[in-house]
């Protein structure tokens, strides 16, 4: 089977479609052949080595779409379309392949109203939103500041928010992006972090280091999910909780995703397609500015 490997850190040129031996389910997981994949920063970083060095060689990949080839004693059958998440840096188990083995409580049922191509932007940046919107504890009525609510994971968490009856409003970096968050159920949108009102958001979901720590009530909660920018500042004095979130898999996660996603809650967007033997042209597409949407990747 094909897998895409690397050997060494850095540019594109070191991602390769290699020939591997081809795997099956272990107790407890469930087979998978992939259809479609898409590309996050993760992948990108792990690829150049900039968020470390791991053992080599490995096989990338975070999120997968697919179909159950071999479904073990799970609730899912053979030939159902699923989606998932591998932790791919935690347990060394890239989706970079045509077949991957993950544990059945990370594997979900695929929207039905997506296709697989729609269904692998989703995995990773759909749990990263759920999970730190979950953390949040902020329901429906209360205040929600999203900072890069225009973002691919920003996004996500203002629809999901919308969905829950939360009142969102979004910071976003560009103009362009205004129209977009509020049809997405912003009801304030801005570029400029001075237009926030002060102590007015029962939670804050940072997506890439805004740090907009005065806008947040005394008792409130902050999450980033920006680690590159560093940890959120000590807001302890002011009764404010804060984190930094890290993704996990999560099959429940999954499936309550899809349904925002069958229910018209969520809408996901795909800048742009490549097949496997693309898949440098897909990092060079995934590396440029001004992309609206994920980059996927199909089989």
């Amino acid at each position: 089977m094909r897998a895409v490997r690397i050997d060494r850190f850095g540019g594109v040129e070191v991602l390769r479609v290699e020939d591997v031996p081809e795997i099956g389910a272990g107790r407890g997981e469930v087979l998978i052949a992939t259809v479609a994949t898409s590309i996050n920063p993760v992948d990108d970083k792990t690829r150049s080595g900039a968020i470390g060095e791991f053992p080599l060689p490995m096989t990338l990949g975070w999120d997968l779409a697919g179909v159950v080839v071999d479904a073990g004693s799970g609730e899912l059958r053979p030939g159902q379309r699923v989606f998932a998440m591998s932790h791919q840096l935690g347990t060394g188990q890239g989706t970079w392949a045509d077949l991957v083995a993950l544990p059945a409580d990370s594997v979900a049922p695929a929207p039905t109203s997506l296709t697989a191509a729609e269904a692998a932007t989703l995995p990773l940046i759909g749990l990263t939103a759920l999970q730190t919107l979950n953390w949040l504890e902020v329901g429906a009525g209360q205040r929600l500041l999203v900072a890069g609510a225009a973002g691919a994971v920003g996004a996500v968490a203002l629809q999901i928010a919308h969905a829950r009856g939360v009142r969102v409003d979004a910071l976003v970096s560009k103009d362009s992006q205004l129209d977009f968050v509020r049809s997405a159920g912003a009801e304030f949108a801005t570029t400029n972090p001075a237009d926030l009102p002060a102590r007015a958001y029962d939670a804050i979901f940072d997506t890439f280091g805004a740090f907009a720590t005065e806008a947040v009530v005394d008792g409130g909660r902050y999450a980033s999910i920006a680690t590159q920018a560093g940890p959120v500042p000590d807001l302890s004095a002011r009764d404010v909780a804060t984190t930094i979130n890290q993704v996990r898999a999560d099959g429940a996660g999954l499936r309550e995703l899809a349904g925002y996603v069958d229910e018209g809650r969520i809408a996901v967007r795909i800048d742009s397609t490549f097949g496997l033997h693309r898949i440098r042209a897909a990092h060079e597409r995934f590396a440029e500015r001004g992309r609206d949407g994920k980059v996927v990747v199909t089989f």
